[in-house]
């Protein structure tokens, strides 16, 4: 079927087809929204009519070469063509109010299963339909979250468009749960496109080239991702661990391309370095939970001795939430350190005043204990890993002294600790009261909070 054709049909719709109930309410729909006027963006417009055409289809073949056309027309478009496509698909693609007040109604005054199915049917969005559609064509499932992502970047300015990211987010969250998902192990032998994929996504800490990579993927390394049958090639999150003989307090021993690489059969611990989501298309759509779970599983299964499972954690807001919280003591010493730093590009690498040092320490524990952002802790990485149920345990002085370090935390990273006996008991305290399970150091010096030295 033609591009031409697509549009055709959908323009002129045979009277078997104008009598569909869901062709004549997306005709009512693009007549009420003016979908069919060219004014200035006719490529959107005719986008719509292929929506439509989409839409009226019954066959699955039918339906996923229509579904190949649209996506194939979306592509094309230019920056000015998608903002007017997803208004209009924003405006358009919506539950009727009169059909959805009857139908609310009809449920209120007879709550039985027959006005409930007629209810959900009613206020679903037609455009969770058209994205169903679309999922049918070769490549949709991939088509559909590059959409999303750029859907994103209009939110700023059109937030009247969440109700159509909603929509996203809603039938992502079935397609990618848990139960569709495949947790494999990365390693030199892994294909050259996931590899690439690797580098190119990385967010915490960046690969520096394919020798950088190498060394992550050594005998004392591990790296998992969670892969999706619709799209093979692309990991979703992946993890890296470095296997060690303890708990590690430095990120810089476990980046170092030149590190000597231990016997896997010492190891005691698992330090989760970094966790990156790869597909910005997927925001909202939670993987990591169940990633940390099934490695700590595995590398249980792997290694009986492995006693510690822990994360080497960045905590990426604290020098930005010390600047505004009101908490910094006047002292000397730490205010000719905060302007040094202030000043930096480079990595820090000289003495630092134990009386500073001391200081950014406890304010650094009462910043994570009980800074809040609402009701929940105010840093990212610790609502991540307290909502999975890990255990604060550290705080790592100069854990990462380069210049992004710096920037983040003065070069402070923190310990989390997952044990699979607490983790529920853990993960429970954190839902119901958002409480922060910490370590008894942690406490003490949260406790101490912005005290200095005499």
């Amino acid at each position: 079927m033609t591009y031409d054709r697509i549009v055709d049909e959908a323009a002129t719709p045979t009277a078997e087809d104008t009598g569909s109930p869901l062709l004549r309410r997306i005709l009512a729909l693009g007549a009420r929204a003016g979908l069919h006027a060219r004014n200035g963006q006719p490529q959107a417009a005719e986008i719509l009519r292929l929506c439509e055409a989409l839409l009226s289809e019954r066959g699955e073949v039918s339906g996923a070469r229509a579904a190949a056309e649209l996506i194939t027309a979306f592509r094309a478009l230019d920056a000015a063509g998608r903002d007017t496509f997803f208004g209009l698909l924003s405006d358009a693609f919506v539950p009727d109010p009169e059909e959805a007040a009857q139908a609310a109604a009809a449920y209120r005054a007879s709550p039985a299963s027959e006005t409930l199915l007629r209810l959900q049917a009613a206020v679903e969005p037609l455009r969770q339909e058209l994205f169903r559609r679309l999922n049918l064509a070769p490549g949709g499932t991939g088509a559909l979250i590059d959409m999303r992502q750029q859907l994103l970047t209009t939110l700023r300015q059109h937030p009247e468009r969440r109700a159509l990211d909603a929509d996203f987010v809603h039938l992502f969250r079935s397609w990618f749960n848990g139960g569709f998902l495949t947790l494999r192990r990365i390693d030199w032998r892994t294909s050259a496109v996931v590899l690439e994929r690797l580098i190119q996504y990385e967010a915490v800490h960046q690969i520096q080239g394919w020798d950088d990579l190498h060394r992550r993927l050594e005998a004392d390394r591990r790296c998992y991702a969670f892969f999706h049958a619709a799209l093979p090639d692309e990991p979703l999150i992946f993890i890296e661990v470095a296997l060690t003989e303890r708990m590690s307090a430095h990120i810089r021993p476990l980046l170092d391309p030149r590190a000597r690489v231990l016997d896997p059969a010492r190891a005691r611990s698992a330090v989760f370095y970094s966790i990156t989501h790869c597909l910005e298309g997927l925001r909202g759509v939670s993987f990591g939970s169940l990633l940390i779970k099934q490695v700590v599983e595995d590398l249980r299964r792997s290694f009986p001795k492995m006693k510690t499972f822990a994360t080497l954690s960045p905590i990426p807001d604290f020098r930005r939430w010390l600047g505004t919280s009101g908490m910094l003591p006047a002292h000397a010493a730490l205010e000719e350190f905060l302007a040094r730093a202030a000043a930096r590009a480079g990595v820090l690498s000289e003495q630092v005043p134990a009386e500073v040092h001391a200081t950014l320490v406890r304010l650094c524990a009462y910043y994570l204990m009980h800074a809040r952002q609402g009701k929940v802790p105010f840093d990212p990485v610790a609502r991540f890993h307290l909502a999975n149920g890990a255990r604060l345990e550290r705080l790592n002085w100069l854990a990462d002294p380069s210049a992004v370090g710096i920037r983040r935390s003065f070069g402070l990273m923190a310990n989390y600790v997952y044990r699979l006996d607490d983790l529920e008991r853990n993960h429970e305290a954190y839902a119901r009261e958002h409480q922060v399970i910490a370590s008894r150091e942690i406490e003490r010096l949260a406790a101490r909070r912005g005290r200095t030295p005499a």
